[in-house]
Order: C-alpha cells, then structure tokens, then sequence
C-alpha cells in the first residue's frame, strides 16, 4: 500500500528536508512524489541545471527507506520559456494569448515546447536512473490544458485528415451543408473558436477527441524517454477529472503502466462521500476491473462552493479508506507540507501550517499505521454485479450549446445512478460502452445521448443472452458525428427498449404515479410492445407511460423517461437489482459497504458515515481493530471495519 504525497522541497530550507526525512518515516510514507513544479529550479537558464538539491533530498528519502515518484516538470514551463517563445503560451477560445504567472500556461502543439519537455525529460531519466529511491516516474501533470492557437489548428487539421480522409468524408461527417459551412479547402477547417452563436456540435467534440490525442502524443513522447533508460520503473500520470478536461482517460489507460487519478470531492452532507466512491469505480473501469492508484486528494479540506470545509476527525480516514475498497493501492496526498506562500498556500497539507504538533498530523500518523494492516489486501478484486457505463464523448457532445435544455447534465445522470446503488451498497463498476457486459447482471445507462452503433449493438446482443438493462432519458440520440438516429427517439435503443418517442417535454419537475416527482425533463413514450410500470401523474403528458419495461431475448430493459428523485430512483434501481438477480444487502443507513475477493478469501469494508450507532450482521476478522467478528458487529459513528473470512 503506497502512502505519502507530493513534495516540494524546493519550497523549504535544508534544514527542513531533513525535518520531512524523519517525519515521514514516523507517518509510515514509502512514497513521495517529487519535482511536479520544479522546472524553473532544475533549469534556471536555457541548458543549465542545477540537481544538487534534488540528489540531497532523493539521497535522504532513500536513507530514510522512502520510494520517489520522481516527476517530470512539464506542466509548467519557466518564466524564460515563456519570454523565449510567446507562441507557445496558451490561447483561449476568443482569441486571446495567455501570460505567464499561473500554471499550465502552455500549448501541447507548440513544438519548441514540446522540444523543450523531452529534453528536461532525458536529463532527468539520464541522472537519476539507478538512483535507489526511484520507485516511479511521474510524467507532468494532470494533463488538461486546451490550446486555440494557429499551431493548434495546424495539428487539428493534420488529425482530421489522418480521421476523414477527404474533405467529401469531413463535410459529410460535419453536416456543414447547415448555415453554409461546407469546406473547400483545408485551410478554412478552424478548431471551434468563439464566434457568433452556437458551435457546430460535432467539430466541438472532435477538437475534443483531437486535444485527448495531442495530450496523449505528448505523454508517449516523455514515456518512451523514460521506458528506455529504466524498463523496470513504472511511468505513470495522474488523470483529473471534470467537465473542462479533454482527456478520453478510457483510451489513456492503455498508454500508463498504472492508472492513477486525482480526487477533490465537493459539496455538503455525503456528497463528497459519494463523488469519492463514483471516482473510485471509474477509475477501475478505466483500469479494465484492475487495481490502480489514488495519487492525490485533500488531507484536511473540501470544496464548499467558495471555501473549504474541514475535515471533520475520521473523514480523511474513511475517505482513503473507500478509495482502497475500491482498488486503489493506496492512498496518496496533494500536498506533504502544507505552502507557506504561493496561490496555494492555503490547501491542506499532511503536515498542516500548525506543524507535527496537530490533530490533521496524527491522524495522517494513525492512516499511516493502518494501511499497514491492509497490506493482505491488494491483488483481490472488488465484486461488482452492476455496471454504469459511462463515455467521454457522450459528456463532451452534451456539453454542447445545441441542446433543447440547458438543464440536460450528464455527469449529474451518471452520478445520480452510481448513488443509488452506492446508497444500497451494491457494488458497481464504472466502464466504457465497449467493455465486456457479460460479468454483469445488470447495466445501467444513463443518458448516454451519443452511442456508437457498434456498442449499441452490444447492449442488444448482452440483453437478448439474458442480461438487464436499466435505461434513462436522452440515450442514443445521436451517432459519434452528432447526427440524429432518425425514425423517432431513442433511435439507437427502440427496438431494445419496446418505445418510440415522438417528443420532449423539457420541465423543471413533473410528479409520477408511484416513482415520485422527476426534474429537467419529460418524454412522450409511446410503447411498442414495452409494458408500462409507471405514468406521469400531472402536467401535459398526465397518464402517459414515464417508465416502462421490456423484455427482450432472454432479459429485459428499462427505460426511465425523467431524472427521478432520489427517493424514486433508489427504490426502482433496487427493483431492477433484485429482478436481475442482484443481492440487495440490508445496510443500515449512511453505511458504506464495498466487499473484495481473491480465491476463497473476502475483505468486507464497512464504513460509518452516519451520527449513530450502525449493528451489521457479519462474521470474521477486523483487519483494523484486529477483533474477531462473531455475528454481529456495531460501528460508532465514523467509525470503520475491514472484515476478512475465508472459506
């Protein structure tokens, strides 16, 4: 179990490296990550470095029995980079050239910059190869910015030729017949800039698509650097996740030797609690139901709109804890000591302003302690009967400025499926449309409004062999260009789902019979041989089906024509659990449940969110507590177990 996070030594005197040496061994860290921001120290002029204090700092990790994830520095160029070359500083959609004085101020297509990363890439690799610290390597760093520069159209159209052709095929894929944008030339093809009122839709999402392949380029540029001189060290990025981030992280995760995210939960109540666990099974989607590695989160903070909650004593632990319920190898921190200065100074740290001598400290010390008991643990794999699929290029097209309601949120769609089960602690996996369905007995689809009809018809084929589907609203409207299935919605899934939809009634809430009150949107569903479980009870489409169900082959699909509240939903989804053969566990509320298996071996995880006491009755060993179970188990409040039986 890797535990530690980044560190920044550059920021503090030698004295302190020395300070960091002891602490962290004291903490239990084995592994840190270092150098993410350190390029203008490593090379403060063009070609002159300066690694004295990065070999002292690697020198008393490894003395002091600590692992470096060493980084590579990319993601924010020095200030003479920058004054060297002003074209390879970023350019917003409107046209305007961004300053340096922030991060990520770069342009990925920009070749002096990409010049420039390879060549502090090979220094680093050259020097510290057989460096016994080095454990792995870390490139960039989460790998997002979006350029609109004249270099970034050069690389777009050199994509588009690579992906069409022809102009015939791009024009066609394009519909540019629509508001006379019908491409006679290469050179008139531009990346999706602002202009005067909406954005063809489908060159959005390929300049998308084209961006996630640039960024990609990049990182196997400095891979391959890396790969040469240490084969046996694993390299390594650590994905973001949210709506301004053009990476296809499912297609990126053939390209790292370890899946390795970043998690910043947000909000009040459980929501970070759920956002946790919803980006825990996405990143083992992206892993192919593999293990992979929480790289950073927030030791002592969260997100509430515009300031940070603390975290409550416990909350950093249970949250660590149900990202390794999920796969993760461990649990990793941005940052080990918390900024004295910069424009993130005030981000928690593991070491926070108040020092050693601290609440957020010992319970960093008590984690540390902890994993240490949950080594038996990896190389199991977490049991998910249930799948969420979720892709990319369905969000970035329903990012789009076209749609018939600005309401239509299809990471609030996905999330919301993954909390219902998350709630009735039901394990579920988070996977791309073209994954394998057949260890599933149910799939959920949330308003997966772009399909390939190639995986569409493997949601046919898995239902037809026996499996269920759970569908919701806006599903297979349009094809990978962003052109409508014609002949009545869902174009893609009719046939599967028993339906035809003639047309949408966007509403901000509507009441069904027995499933409760809905938001954003309505449907008028007429059946094509789908029974009706549920109607809307009010408004202009009152007694017309809200919910239906159909069977097809040897399993059946359901279709869910409104966002139903969470009430609703959950008890439909545990509906549709139990008819798919899925066990639905009895869970008192606010406890989270993730079980893992290897052989004849189960690790129950069980963690208390809730203010009151919570009986669970199981048998087996506490891996924390290191107690026997005998049947019934009672965890206090914040409290957690990881309960293991063999046999």
């Amino acid at each position: 179990m890797y535990f530690g996070g980044d560190y920044n030594p550059e920021q503090w005197s030698p004295e302190t490296w020395k300070e960091d040496a002891e602490l962290m061994q004291w903490a239990g860290v084995n592994l840190a990550t270092v150098g993410v921001f350190s390029w203008s120290n490593l090379e403060p002029r063009p070609g002159q470095y300066e690694f004295g204090w990065l070999d002292t700092v690697l020198d008393q990790l490894a003395d002091h029995g600590i692992g470096v994830d060493l980084a590579t520095p990319t993601a924010s160029p020095p200030p003479w980079f920058s004054l060297q070359h002003p074209e390879a500083l970023t350019v917003t959609p409107t046209g305007t050239r961004l300053t340096h004085g922030s991060r990520d101020t770069y342009c990925v297509c920009s070749p002096a910059y990409r010049e420039a990363a390879a060549r502090i890439c090979g220094v680093l690799a050259d020097r510290y190869a057989e460096h016994p610290a080095l454990t792995m390597w870390h490139v960039h760093n989460e790998y997002g910015t979006t350029c609109y520069c004249d270099q970034a159209a050069g690389s777009f159209r050199t994509w588009l030729r690579y992906q069409y052709g022809d102009l015939d095929a791009l024009n066609a894929a394009w519909t540019t017949s629509f508001w006379s944008q019908r491409y006679s030339d290469w050179a008139e093809v531009m990346p999706p800039r602002a202009t005067q009122y909406l954005v063809n839709p489908a060159q959005y999402v390929d300049y998308r698509r084209f961006w996630s392949d640039e960024l990609l380029a990049a990182f196997k540029e400095q891979k391959a650097i890396l790969a040469a001189a240490t084969p046996d060290v694993p390299v390594t990025t650590n994905f973001v996740f949210g709506g301004w981030v053009p990476v296809d992280h499912h297609r990126w995760a053939d390209a790292v030797d370890v899946v390795a995210i970043d998690n910043y939960p947000s909000g009040t109540g459980l929501g970070p609690e759920e956002q946790t666990a919803f980006a825990a099974d996405l990143a083992r989607g992206w892993a192919r139901r593999g293990e992979w590695l929480l790289m950073e989160q927030a030791a002592g903070g969260i997100n509430v709109g515009t300031r940070w909650a603390t975290k409550e004593p416990g909350r950093m632990t249970r949250m660590s804890l149900s990202h390794i319920a999920r796969g993760s190898r461990g649990a990793m921190f941005f940052q080990w000591r918390a900024s004295a200065g910069g424009a993130e100074q005030h981000h928690p740290g593991m070491v926070p302003h108040a020092g050693q001598e601290s609440r957020r400290f010992l319970e960093v010390c008590e984690l540390g302690g902890l994993l240490g008991r949950l080594d038996e643990v990896s190389g199991s794999q977490v049991e998910a009967e249930v799948a969420v699929l979720w892709d990319s290029a369905a969000w970035w097209a329903m990012q789009g400025t076209h749609l018939p309601s600005s309401e239509l949120d299809y990471l609030e769609a996905v999330q919301s499926a993954h909390r219902q089960l998350w709630r009735a602690g039901i394990g579920v996996d988070v996977i791309h449309p073209s994954a394998d369905l057949s260890p599933y007995r149910l799939v959920v689809v949330p308003s997966l409004y772009l399909i390939d009809p190639a995986h569409a018809a493997v949601l046919r084929e898995y239902v037809a062999a026996g499996g269920h589907v759970l569908m919701t609203y806006f599903s297979g409207i349009v094809d990978p260009n962003c052109r409508v299935f014609l002949g009545g919605y869902p174009g893609a899934f009719r046939e599967l789902l028993g339906i035809r939809v003639e047309e949408f009634y966007p509403v901000a809430e509507t009441e069904l019979a027995d499933a409760g009150k809905g938001r954003w949107w309505s449907e008028h569903v007429g059946p094509e041989g789908a029974e009706v479980i549920d109607v809307y009870a009010s408004g202009p489409l009152a007694g017309s089906p809200a919910i239906t169900r159909n069977s097809f082959g040897g399993g059946e699909a359901w279709y869910v024509s409104t966002q139903l509240e969470d009430a609703g939903y959950q008890r439909l989804v545990e509906t549709a659990c139990r008819r798919a053969g899925v066990a639905v566990p009895d869970l008192p509320d606010d406890v989270e449940l993730v079980r893992r298996r290897q052989g004849e071996t189960t690790w129950t995880f069980l963690l208390n969110h809730g203010t009151s006491d919570a009986t669970i009755e199981i048998e087996g060993h506490d891996l924390i507590s290191r107690q026997p179970i005998e049947g019934v188990l009672t965890l206090k409040p914040g409290d957690q177990a990881v309960v293991e039986r063999s046999g």
